[in-house]
């Protein structure tokens, strides 16, 4: 008997909810893969508690084979994770636009007190963390954006290129296999037909098309 198709485990960023991944789900869906959305309290939220719940909300689903594509935050969220568990089944992981080398438009941010609490809990948490031990036999992969149209530039001096909220610099992953730039903005990566593609190419392959890369 052949192996079954690995599942998808979505994880959504700042701001958002599971919901954010409708498209993309009945894209996977048609393409005949099954997928699972989690959602946490982005603003509310603590970091660890929402690791500790992504690695239960894996776990629930079953030994099956399972890969992760997080976006934004959510690879942040990811990454915390992997630092502490190692939930049975797990596969690849692909982050979309994750800032997960600091991100300098939140640091200017969180000096003005008007703005601070807009960003809530967590991804200041992952700010002001040391960079996560996570395990480097784990297949990760990287897509970044280089269309600057987004929040982000309502910061002065927003550093290039960039995807309007995320700088690409941000998302190089030092255990990364692979990196990829697509040009698409920060939030055009939640229905981007190319970069589901790629991320898929990454669950399948574990690297990218790099001679392709419309949004």
């Amino acid at each position: 008997m052949s192996e079954p198709r690995p599942e998808i485990v979505l994880v959504h960023g700042l701001w958002m909810h599971g919901c954010v991944f409708a498209l993309h789900r009945r894209r996977l869906h048609e393409l005949g893969w099954r997928s699972h959305a989690y959602s946490y309290r982005s603003l509310c939220g603590e970091l660890t508690g929402v690791a500790d719940g992504l690695a239960a909300f894996i776990a629930g689903l079953g030994a099956r084979p399972l890969n992760v594509i997080a976006h934004s935050l959510g690879g942040c969220v990811a990454l915390d994770m992997l630092a502490r568990h190692r939930p049975p089944g797990l596969g690849r992981i692909v982050l979309l636009g994750s800032p997960v080398l600091g991100s300098g438009s939140a640091q200017q941010i969180l000096r003005v007190p008007v703005l601070r609490h807009g960003l809530g809990r967590v991804l200041p948490q992952w700010l002001a963390r040391a960079m996560p031990d996570v395990d480097p036999a784990l297949d990760i992969g990287v897509i970044a954006g280089n269309r600057p149209i987004g929040l982000g530039r309502i910061v002065p001096g927003m550093e290039k290129p960039n995807d309007g909220m995320v700088a690409v610099r941000e998302t190089r992953w030092p255990g990364a296999r692979d990196h990829i730039v697509l040009p698409v903005t920060h939030m055009q990566m939640l229905w981007s037909r190319a970069c589901l593609a790629q991320a898929l190419r990454f669950l399948d392959a574990g690297a990218f098309d790099h001679g392709s890369g419309t949004a």
